[in-house]
C-alpha cells in the first residue's frame, strides 16, 4: 500500500462488553463498526481520515495482552482494507529484540506501520542505544514488510523523548515513513522540516494540530477526531490548504474536549465523550483503565456538550 501522511487518522477506542460471568471483554463487531462509521465521514472539502490507528494509547493498550491486540488489530485491517487506508499501531519493549518479535507479530496481521515507542527502561538510554533499539525495528519492518514510525511522546510520564538530532538520523532510514511527534512544543516540528523538507510529521496532540500544521507537520493522529470526524478532516483541510483563520474556528470549537487529549487519563475521558456522543454512556465507561468519579464525569459532559454546541454552529456534526 502506498501511505501518503497528509491527512489526519483516528486514534480508534476499543469497545469494551460484559462477558457471561461479567468481566470485560473486547467487543470486536462494536470496534469495527466504530472504526469504519469514522472513515465514512467527509469534511466539508470532500476528503476523509487517511489512515485508522488501532490498539493505541486510547485503544486499552497497555491493558490488552499480546493476544487479544492481536486479534483486535487483525479485525481493524479488515475495516483498514474497506476503506483503503494503512492500519497503524503502536509497539514498545524494553529491549531492541523484545522490539524485533513485536515488529514481526504485528505485520502478520495486517499492521501496515508500526508506531515505535521509546524504550521501556527505567535507565535513560543514551544516544547510541536508542538509535540501535530503532535501527534494529526498520531493518525488521524491512524484512516483515512493514514501515515504522518513530514516535517521540515526551510530555507524557514515563517515555524518553527522542532527541532532536536522533530524530533527524531516523527520518532518513529506507523504512521510516514519518515520524509522530507529541508534544505541545511544536518548534520540534519546525527545526526537523527545517532541516529536511521532505520530512513526514504528524502531530499527536489534539490541542496543537493547527500550531503543528503551520509549524510543518503534514497530518496528525486525532482521538478528538473520533467523537467530531467531519470537524477534525475539515480542520486538517483548511491547514493543508493554508487557510489557518477558518482552521483555528475549528481548533477554538473544539478546545473544552482536545484539553482532554493533554491529561494523564485521556483514554477514560475521550472514550466516555465518545459514549456521550453515541447515547451509549454505559459504554463509554467501560474500561480497563481507571475508573472515573462523578465529579470527572460531569466534567467530561459539560465539555462534550460545549464542543458540540460550538461545532453546530459551523454546521460540523456529522
Amino acid at each position: 500500500m502506498s501511505l501518503k501522511w497528509n491527512g489526519v487518522m483516528p486514534a480508534v477506542f476499543t469497545w469494551l462488553k460484559e462477558s457471561k460471568s461479567g468481566a470485560l471483554e473486547i467487543d470486536l463487531d462494536a470496534t469495527q463498526k466504530q472504526a469504519a462509521g469514522i472513515l465514512k465521514v467527509q469534511g466539508k472539502g470532500g476528503s476523509r481520515m487517511s489512515g485508522l490507528v488501532g490498539s493505541g494509547t486510547l485503544g486499552e493498550n497497555s491493558y490488552l495482552s499480546t493476544k487479544q491486540r492481536l486479534s483486535l488489530l487483525k479485525s481493524l485491517s479488515e475495516v483498514a482494507k474497506e476503506y483503503n487506508v494503512p492500519l497503524i499501531s503502536g509497539a514498545a519493549a524494553e529491549t531492541k529484540e523484545e522490539l524485533a518479535k513485536i515488529v514481526e507479530g504485528l505485520a502478520t496481521v495486517g499492521v501496515d506501520t508500526v508506531m515505535v515507542m521509546p524504550p521501556k527502561t527505567k535507565a535513560v538510554p543514551s544516544e547510541k542505544e536508542m538509535y540501535e533499539y530503532y535501527a534494529l525495528s526498520e531493518e525488521t519492518a524491512k524484512d516483515v514488510g512493514v514501515t515504522i514510525m518513530p514516535y517521540n511522546n515526551p510530555d507524557a510520564a514515563g517515555y524518553h523523548a527522542l532527541s532532536t538530532d536522533l530524530l533527524k538520523r531516523l527520518s532518513v532510514l529506507p523504512k521510516v515513513t514519518a515520524l509522530k511527534i507529541s508534544t505541545i512544543d511544536v518548534s520540534i516540528i519546525e527545526t526537523l522540516v527545517l532541516e529536511n523538507k521532505d520530512s513526514k510529521i504528524l502531530a499527536g496532540v489534539d490541542t496543537v494540530t493547527v500550531h503543528a500544521g503551520l509549524a510543518g507537520a503534514c497530518g496528525g493522529i486525532t482521538g478528538v477526531g473520533c467523537i467530531f470526524p467531519k470537524a477534525s478532516v475539515t480542520m486538517q483541510e483548511y491547514v493543508l490548504n493554508g487557510e489557518w483563520a477558518e482552521a483555528n474556528k475549528i481548533s477554538q470549537a473544539l478546545n473544552s474536549l482536545s484539553y482532554l487529549d493533554a491529561q494523564p487519563l485521556l483514554m477514560e475521558y475521550l472514550k466516555l465523550a465518545m459514549g456521550i456522543h453515541h447515547n451509549d454512556v454505559a459504554g463509554g465507561l467501560r474500561t480497563f483503565g481507571k475508573k472515573l468519579t462523578q465529579q470527572q464525569i460531569d466534567d467530561v459532559r459539560a465539555r462534550y456538550i460545549l464542543a458540540k454546541e460550538r461545532l453546530e454552529i459551523l454546521d460540523l456534526i456529522g
